[in-house]
Order: structure tokens, then sequence, then C-alpha cells
């Protein structure tokens, strides 16, 4: 395959105007951003919001009803750069492949479909498998690994694949302390090394401490920045609708509340300004 040169007086990734439609409804309206390269970003929302259906749109797995996305200055469907870690709970993590298997699929769109991995390739893996600390796992069955190895092994395969934009949806749900703790090393590693990161979490607690940067999405991008400037009552309440009150004195403070029920605890309290 032709590798594509990237323009790096371009963005990393720009988004103008998407529009997604699934089922005849619309999943995501108006969207526009740019980001740089070595960028971090933090995707929040509501469910329902559009954060996976942004993701599948980027890595070109869901068509655009209209708008643009472009690659340093390229269609994304002329790059094998862009890498996409979909939710762990649709993947089949029965399928009888191993840890080695998983990582060498990030050179199928090097390589081809029907050539065989050479050398360089499996150096590549091994090479990237070391890099996550899996290195020792190589044989061992896909569904036998616990949930923080299970995303290791994905951003192994990122590494192998060479990508430049890393889309994460939902990585750090199921995970411990330490095992959260770790995917963030290994995401600071990889924008350090110059690639663009976006990972969605519904945790705004997290995405303050740990991003550079936060999207707030409900199917149109309601606010894209740093932390001062994107935690504002007037920009958290249309994102998270019900799901968010100011609450108490004058000045009051934002509770935005788990959105995986009705009637949760709050998750995040921010003072309002």
């Amino acid at each position: 395959m032709t590798r594509v040169v990237h323009d790096h007086t371009q963005p990393a990734l720009r988004v103008e105007a998407l529009r997604v439609t699934l089922g005849g409804t619309v999943a995501l309206d108006g969207i526009s951003f740019a980001l740089p390269r070595g960028d971090s970003v933090a995707v929040v929302g509501p469910n329902g919001a559009g954060k996976s259906t942004l993701f599948r749109a980027l890595a070109g797995i869901i068509p655009m009803e209209s708008g643009a996305i472009t690659v340093f200055g390229s269609a994304p469907d002329s790059h094998t750069c862009i890498a996409y870690v979909p939710q762990a709970n649709i993947v089949d993590w029965s399928f009888p492949v191993t840890v080695f298997d998983v990582v060498m699929m990030g050179r199928t769109r090097r390589i081809g479909m029907f050539r065989r991995p050479g050398k360089l390739d499996k150096n590549l893996v091994y090479q990237s498998l070391e890099m996550v600390n899996m290195e020792n796992l190589a044989g061992r069955q896909i569904g036998e690994l616990s949930g923080g190895q299970k995303q290791r092994v994905f951003i192994a395969r990122a590494f192998t694949q060479e990508a430049e934009i890393v889309l994460m949806d939902e990585p750090l749900t199921g995970l411990d302390v330490g095992s959260q703790k770790d995917i963030f090393a290994i995401l600071r590693g990889l924008t350090e090394r110059g690639v663009t990161v976006l990972v969605s979490t519904h945790d705004l607690d997290v995405a303050a401490e740990r991003f550079a940067r936060i999207m707030l999405l409900n199917r149109t991008l309601v606010a894209l920045g740093t932390r001062d400037e994107v935690m504002r009552p007037d920009l958290l309440l249309p994102t998270f609708g019900g799901h968010a009150s100011i609450q108490g004195g004058e000045r009051g403070k934002v509770v935005v509340y788990d959105t995986c029920c009705d009637g949760g605890e709050p998750i995040t309290d921010i003072d309002r300004d």
C-alpha cells in the first residue's frame, strides 16, 4: 500500500460540519473542530450523546451524511494511521486468537490482507508488546486477560499500526485504579511521541485531571477547550441536560449525575463562576 505523505502544516485531524444519521435519527450534527499533532482530548457527554458515533465516523466505520474529515490535510481513507479501540462490551472476547495475533492485526493494512507478515512485522509486534509490558503474555488467549491487559493489547496494536491518531471509546470502564494509572501512563507516552489521542469518558473529574483539553458533546459540539475554558455551568448544563443542575446559594455549583441510571449519585461537582 502506498503511504500518504503527511502535511504537518495541517492539523492532525480536522472535522468540518460533520453530520451522521443512524436509522433515520440525527446522531451528530454540525460537528467542527481541529486538533494539532500530539493533542490529548477527553470526549465527554451523557449516554446517547454521540461519542461512539463520532469515533466510528472518524475511523471510517460508518458513513457521514455530510461534512468532511481530513488527516494531515488528506481524506482519512487514504491513511492507515487512525487506530480505533471500541468499547470492551462490543468485542467478542471468546474468539480464539492470541495476544500476538491481535497485535499483528495492526499490520494488516500495511502488509495487505493476503500477505504473510515478515520478520520486521513480527519484530514490531514484540517491540509493541514490550512497550505496554505484555511481551510475556504474547501466547495467551485474548479472552483470558484482565480488563487492563486487554486495553494494553489494543494500544500495542495501535503501535504496530504506526498510528498517529488513537481513538479509545470508554477504555477505563471496569478498570481498577491501578490499571487506569497504567493506561494513562501509556497514553501520555503516546502524546509525547506526537500521537493525537481522543478518549471518550463519562467522568468529568478524570477528563479535567488527565487530558490537555475536554470536548463536551451532545449530538452537537458544545465546547472544546482547556479545563478552565470548558468546566463552566453555561456549558455543562446544555451538555448534560436533565443530568445536571445548579444547586445551593447565589453562586451555586453544577452537579452532574451518573448518566447510566436515573436518580444516581452525583459523579462530579463543579464550582460555579
